[in-house]
């Protein structure tokens, strides 16, 4: 068997290969509820093979979604909708995790599909349209063409704490196997890390202890209600790169502290404020999950343009990360992890499909003299 396809276990949680559709939003709901597009969106990935299927980041507050079309996890009546996402995710064999998110100075943004095009009165009627003012950190706006948000206040900040922790609740009464706190990609608590957005003078800012407050307030009150038996995993921008901003040893410092209140797994990304200098390229993030799993000695998921199974078997082979994440690679092909078996696995290599149609895809190839 192949390092990829190869099991892993967090917790009480077994993950039936090592293959994640990382969290991507579509900006497809309306009042935070998930609906048919997000369950076949969803779905098609368990039927693809996957081991772990990450809901897009869901927001834990009204005005701390992204835009008015992400989904939420800020009412109990999200529940039953993200229960039967869940409910087919598992029948299909793949676990279940949902990102909870919160976008700070970066909410009530544009949906990017529409490509700037305004909305109508009657679709902002049709897409239960909303705007509101964000609020972050400190009171400056991400760069231009963005809203200025409010500075949050100390018990705003106890606030949205509690937001999260109710978040986390309520994806266990939907059965989710896993809870992704998402500290990235210049987003709320990202905001709070980086001296780059964070220009407080209180207990949240300054020296990068207080800067880390808010979120080690998060993971610990997340972890308080998330059950013992399920994984928690957290996601950094393991470095802004910006001479100025976050950097790679930060975030091992950043992933000890949160492992030592209970998270088990570090997805690691990196970026998400003006002025950042990525280079990118094949597997460009691969070597900030290898910083962080050797250095702070936790699980990462390595992500940034893994697209050929060498590369992923690589990645869990040479010990770099745990977990392979795949967002735009899965969009290409949701069918991914059953196409890379063929390439990676000298076993049963239509044992992963599923039973509807992997028979008939095995007759396909044997007729055809194609895969074995």
């Amino acid at each position: 068997m192949s390092h990829l396809f190869s099991p892993f276990t967090l917790r009480g949680l077994t993950l039936r290969n090592r293959t994640v559709v990382s969290p991507m939003c579509q900006y497809s709901a309306k009042g935070g509820f998930t609906d048919d597009y997000h369950l076949v969106h969803l779905g098609r990935f368990a039927l693809g093979g996957f081991g772990l299927v990450i809901v897009e980041a869901a927001g834990v507050s009204a005005e701390g979604r992204i835009s008015y079309g992400d989904v939420g996890i800020y009412d109990d009546a999200h529940v039953e909708r993200l229960k039967r996402i869940v409910d087919f995710l598992h029948a299909q064999g793949a676990s279940a995790g949902i990102q909870l998110a919160h976008a700070g100075r970066k909410a009530s943004d544009k949906i990017p599909w529409r490509g700037g095009v305004p909305e109508t009165e009657a679709e902002k009627i049709e897409y239960a349209y909303a705007d509101w003012t964000p609020v972050a950190p400190s009171a400056v706006p991400h760069t231009e063409g963005y809203k200025i948000p409010a500075e949050l206040s100390v018990d705003d900040i106890k606030a949205v704490v509690e937001n999260f922790a109710d978040a986390a609740r309520r994806a266990g009464e939907a059965g989710f196997d896993v809870v992704e706190i998402h500290g990235a990609h210049g987003y709320l608590i990202d905001q709070f890390l980086s001296p780059l957005a964070n220009k407080r003078t209180d207990e949240y800012g300054g020296s990068r202890e207080n800067r880390m407050r808010f979120a080690l307030e998060v993971v610990e009150a997340v972890r308080a209600v998330w059950p013992d038996d399920k994984p928690l995993f957290m996601r950094f921008s393991v470095q802004d790169w910006h001479p100025d901003g976050w950097q790679v040893e930060d975030s091992i410092v950043l992933a000890q502290e949160v492992q030592s209140r209970g998270v088990d797994l570090i997805d690691c990304s990196s970026g998400g404020f003006a002025g950042a200098q990525i280079a990118t390229g094949p597997s460009y993030q691969v070597p900030l999950a290898a910083a962080v799993r050797s250095g702070a000695e936790i699980a990462t998921i390595a992500l940034g343009l893994i697209t050929e199974p060498a590369q992923a078997e690589a990645v869990i082979a040479e010990g770099k990360a745990d977990l392979v994440g795949l967002a735009r690679g899965a969009l290409d092909d949701p069918n991914w992890p059953l196409h890379a078996i063929h390439v990676l696995d000298e076993d049963d290599t239509y044992a992963l499909w599923p039973k509807q149609s992997g028979y008939a895809v095995r007759a396909k190839d044997r007729t055809l003299g194609g895969r074995r």
